[in-house]
């Protein structure tokens, strides 16, 4: 039955996997590894799915996978050959200061600002300076 949901496939590293592929790690460098995904691409596609998004792949394979489906694909650690990209705004924004990926680009480092900000907030608390009258009904 076809139920007009629209799809969009995901394969390589799948965050939701990341304890079975042993953590954050680049999926197929391999050559057979990068078969698979490349098998599971095609699967995705004739699945029926709009689009793929290739995750933490080497570019070459990412390259391969955009050349050899019909889908547009979008990648995020894939290399620059995809149809589109992604990235995690946490990522984007240094959110969390002890990991960036490696295929991230550090666009603000909201992560330091954000951690100076409550350093700030819990020393007014702390010192009685937060909140003040101006703070209060």
């Amino acid at each position: 039955m076809d139920c007009q949901i629209p799809v969009m496939g995901h394969v390589g590293l799948t965050p939701q996997s990341i304890h079975t592929f042993g953590g954050f790690r680049v999926q197929g460098r391999r050559k057979e590894d990068a078969d698979q995904v490349f098998r599971d691409a095609v699967a995705v596609q004739e699945g029926g799915a709009f689009a793929i998004v290739l995750e933490g792949i080497p570019a070459e394979l990412g390259e391969r996978i955009t050349r050899e489906l019909d889908i547009p694909t979008i990648g995020i650690g894939a290399g620059p050959d995809c149809d589109g990209q992604v990235l995690v705004i946490h990522d984007m924004l240094h959110v969390y200061l002890d990991l960036t990926p490696r295929f991230a680009k550090v666009y603000a480092d909201v992560g330091a600002i954000t951690r100076d900000a409550l350093q700030c907030f819990r020393e007014e608390v702390r010192d009685g300076r937060f909140p003040g009258k101006e703070h209060c009904y």
